[in-house]
């Protein structure tokens, strides 16, 4: 997809990957609509990026999501893309794990980008096509100790999407899945840990710069395909091979 002059709606814009892309799409003439839950953020961030219109929103309010995607549409006529970011860790070991905060994680990540895809599809089919980016993890490639609330959700969250690949292809919708490696936001900081034994370790490569993953969205955005991953590596990920 050509991004120029392109509505485009970016969840999670006011930090880290999210915040990234948005910037990376104002600088290439899109018109970012910037959602996260941080309203004064969002003003701030609006302000320095033209045509973008922020809108404050919770991706796991099913009412707010709708809403948002209806303002979207109002305020630049249709929805020609879609990416989402939004998203929080959750660890947590199988025997520990909290049902209230997975059923959290799982609305922020699988419910909310779910009914945001049903929302814009009916808009993007309606202009002949568009394009839909879901930002999972590398995590939702590998099987980790400790990490299987977040993991769950990511995997789901995948093949929702390379589902729907395949069902919007007659519509001209592309739909893709873009799969970060660790990368340098405040992801960690924010992620929710029940029971989890603090252990110093070294990653087995060096973490990416957020605008790094950002590139890898636009990528996935202007060249359609299924799978995007931020390195070659990632793709040999599997059980016991975190590290590819």
């Amino acid at each position: 997809m050509e991004i120029r002059d392109r509505a485009v709606i970016v969840t999670g814009a006011s930090s880290g990957i999210g915040l990234e892309v948005a910037k990376l799409l104002s600088a290439g003439g899109a018109k970012p609509a910037l959602v996260s839950r941080l309203r004064k953020k969002l003003e701030a961030l609006s302000a320095t990026l033209p045509q973008s219109l922020p809108i404050p929103t919770d991706m796991t309010k099913v009412d707010e999501v709708k809403e948002m995607v209806r303002q979207a549409a109002e305020h630049f006529g249709t929805v020609d893309a879609l990416v989402n970011c939004a998203g929080q860790g959750y660890d947590a070991p199988v025997e520990k794990t909290d049902l209230a905060t997975l059923r959290y994680i799982y609305d922020l990540h699988v419910v909310g980008p779910l009914v945001t895809m049903q929302e814009v599809i009916p808009l993007m089919r309606r202009c002949g096509g568009g394009s839909i980016v879901n930002v999972s993890s590398g995590l939702a490639l590998a099987l980790l100790p400790n990490m299987s609330p977040y993991s769950s959700t990511e995997r789901a969250y995948s093949a929702i999407s390379l589902a729907a690949r395949e069902e919007l292809k007659k519509d001209g919708i592309v739909v893709s899945v873009v799969y970060p490696y660790v990368t340098e936001t405040d992801f960690e900081k924010n992620t929710i840990k029940h029971f989890v034994p603090q252990v110093e370790g070294k990653l087995p490569h060096p973490p990416d710069s957020a605008e790094f993953a950002a590139r890898k969205v636009l990528e996935a955005l202007q060249g359609g395909e299924a799978e995007v991953f931020a390195h070659d590596w990632m793709r040999g990920i599997g059980r016991g091979n975190p590290s590819g």
